[in-house]
């Protein structure tokens, strides 16, 4: 039996969830500012649900991001003292990937759709990526990035497009012809645990062990911008 204990607290949401040979438990709740006070209450009480312990789990999965930098740092650090208490491997999940796991459990998806993933960053600038899915999970197209709206790129083949996540506040600033390509929007989606966990335990399943706790970092992308 597997079982994988998934965080997330990549925006003003707070989740944890629990994926047990296909089963999935999750706690999900919009607490903003309070990600570190309520998140291990959380999981213990998950973990109490389905009468597991630590020492029952074989990987914790986390949201690594991008997202908020103070609810990266408390999904990577609640997760990575859990991993080091279990003795268990973390398995960092992208939060824009997730958003496409939500958009596919809704049917809304086919093999020829391309997924504009986005997430507002707060800084009049978005965070974003194309994916395809292919029926079990998504793909990415190149890079996840940081940009303002209007320097959000078009995928390279004329295929439906769909947008998601919190980013498509800004809409209207998207170049015109992926404004006019969009035949579907879901801004509504926040990145949740229980796509992690999804995505995760597909990771583990095909092989993929991930990484010991101290090699796992958020991915920030502002950082990547500061740089360049």
């Amino acid at each position: 039996m597997t079982r994988i204990l998934a965080v997330e607290t990549s925006t003003e949401a707070c989740s944890c969830a629990l994926w047990c040979d296909g089963e999935l438990d999750e706690d999900f709740a919009l607490i903003p500012r309070q990600h570190t006070q309520q998140l291990l209450p959380m999981v213990a009480r998950l973990l109490a649900r389905g009468q597991l312990g630590f020492a029952d789990l074989d990987a914790i999965a986390v949201g690594r991001g991008p997202g908020s930098f103070t609810g990266l740092r408390i999904a990577m650090g609640v997760a990575q003292g859990l991993a080091f208490a279990a003795g268990v491997p973390l398995l960092p999940v992208s939060t824009l990937a997730t958003l496409v796991c939500q958009v596919a459990s809704e049917g809304a998806l086919s093999k020829d759709s391309w997924i504009l993933s986005t997430m507002d960053a707060r800084i009049d600038q978005i965070y974003w990526g194309w994916y395809q899915w292919d029926a079990k999970e998504p793909h990415l197209y190149g890079e996840e990035n940081l940009t303002g709206p209007e320097q959000v790129t078009l995928p390279p083949h004329d295929s439906t497009l769909i947008g998601v996540g919190s980013g498509l506040v800004f809409r209207e600033r998207l170049p015109r012809d992926l404004q006019q390509r969009l035949v579907a929007a879901y801004p509504g989606c926040l990145p949740r645990s229980r796509y992690v966990a999804s995505l995760a335990a597909s990771r583990w399943l095909g092989g993929d062990r991930g990484v010991s706790p101290e090699l796992a970092d958020p991915l920030y992308l502002r950082e990547k911008v500061t740089q360049s």
